[in-house]
């Protein structure tokens, strides 16, 4: 066991029915639809045979009973976090993204420009986002050194790591996919994470529906 790096399978959560409908979940407590149930099974047995030391989830539900998907093939309980949770998309959440640029136009513009300091009402913005999300991502990992883990979260969180192993600003396009139950391989060494493998999704036989287009 190298005990000078950490070695991070990242998840994100099965498929929602929100996700199905285009709908913005955010810190909303969706739960996976039958799909999602499905794709959690999945990536779970694609994990099975995986030397894993422990498994960490975001604390909403979509993300959790993935994470608990996988932990039965460990013998191992899912530690949850709040910190990894969505980003919180305030008067976002519940509508659909053709509802939002219709009744939210100039909001919708900031969203997706990734405006750093723009926040929807009531919700975070990426720099909120971004400092809840990534000084919480580094300490942990610090703390798993010499280990394998599996983190379960969602998109946008997904994004933010991504970001962190390949130097890309937070509001540059973002040109990589974040599938439903996908399973994604990062490093952290010395406070820095690095990209090893991304969006397989060899396990899935219908495919993972993007972050972008979910």
């Amino acid at each position: 066991m190298n005990k000078s790096y950490t070695q991070i399978i990242a998840v994100r959560h099965g498929e929602t029915d929100w996700n199905v409908q285009t709908r913005i979940q955010g810190s909303s407590d969706i739960p996976l639809n039958d799909t999602g149930r499905w794709q959690a099974e999945q990536v779970g047995l694609a994990l099975a045979d995986t030397p894993i030391d422990e498994i960490h989830s975001s604390d909403l539900s979509r993300a959790l009973d993935t994470a608990l998907a996988i932990a039965k093939h460990h013998q191992l309980t899912p530690i949850v976090h709040s910190a990894l949770r969505e980003r919180h998309f305030g008067h976002f959440e519940t509508l659909t993204w053709q509802e939002i640029q219709t009744q939210w136009p100039e909001d919708h513009q900031h969203w997706k420009l990734r405006t750093p300091d723009w926040a929807p009402r009531m919700g975070e913005s990426l720099i909120a986002f971004h400092d809840r999300v990534m000084p919480h991502s580094h300490a942990l990992a610090k703390q798993q050194l010499g280990k394998t883990v599996v983190w379960v979260a969602h998109g946008g969180v997904l994004d933010l790591w991504h970001r962190a192993a390949t130097g890309q600003h937070m509001q540059a396009d973002r040109t990589w996919l974040i599938g439903n139950a996908t399973i994604n391989r990062l490093l952290w060494s010395d406070g820095h994470f690095q990209l090893v493998g991304w969006g397989d999704d060899s396990h899935l036989k219908q495919g993972a529906r993007d972050e972008t287009s979910a």
